[in-house]
């Protein structure tokens, strides 16, 4: 099986470009669901959090308000979470990766979206990063609910850029010139890696839901 990361930074139609690759039959593991999940109620993360962030637990389930507030423009807090969180979404995509080997597909995705930031780029076979120029971006983000311009400002600063992720990028599509654009590149891309020889699933040593820490 091949495995893709794909990225972006806010507002670059990552999200789209998902949608897309599963309706070609590759299936797609959200990180951002996966870590919904897991503030949940009942959710894996939810006791840790709860002890590192007093207060930010409201009838069972992570206050998202709250824990934003508690790390927002504090880098330490910010790392403490990221200790807490990363692990366990980690194991998550580990256990969807080996769920979709055994149901035979021969591409997955992670969408991952600080996939450089956090070093993903090690565990998956090629990167896919989705760019749109920044006045496309920031009209998208802005549009949001609740969004302002320090709030953008704020995610941006916490990104990397994304000169660098394209940079970096195996493959870089464009999704500021319409979806078509956008469905032609990533059907490109889904044909050029089903010609890479694939990795076994699981790898030897795998548990289902075992957290490895860095």
């Amino acid at each position: 099986m091949i495995v893709l990361g794909l990225t972006g930074s806010i507002g670059m139609g990552k999200s789209t470009a998902a949608r897309m690759l599963q309706a070609m039959g590759a299936p797609v593991c959200d990180s951002d669901a996966v870590v919904h999940g897991l503030l949940g109620r009942g959710g894996r993360a939810v006791p840790a959090i709860d002890a590192a962030f007093p207060g930010v637990v409201i009838d069972g389930a992570v206050s998202r308000p709250a824990l934003g507030g508690a790390v927002f423009r504090d880098a330490g807090a910010l790392k403490q979470l990221e200790a807490i969180l990363h692990p366990m979404v980690q194991a998550e995509q580990r256990d969807f990766l080996a769920g979709a080997a055994r149901r035979g597909a021969r591409i997955a995705v992670l969408d991952i979206p600080l996939l450089f930031e956090t070093h993903g780029e090690r565990r998956v076979d090629a990167t896919i990063v989705v760019s749109a120029p920044f006045a496309v971006q920031r009209a998208r983000v802005l549009a949001r609910p609740g969004m302002t311009a320090e709030k953008f400002a704020g995610i941006l600063a916490r990104q990397m850029p994304d000169a660098e992720k394209r940079r970096r990028a195996d493959y870089v599509v464009p999704t500021g010139a319409g979806r078509l654009v956008t469905r032609r590149a990533l059907q490109g891309i889904v044909r050029d890696v089903a010609r890479r020889p694939a990795r076994h699933w699981p790898p030897r040593g795998y548990q289902p839901g075992q957290i490895h820490h860095a």
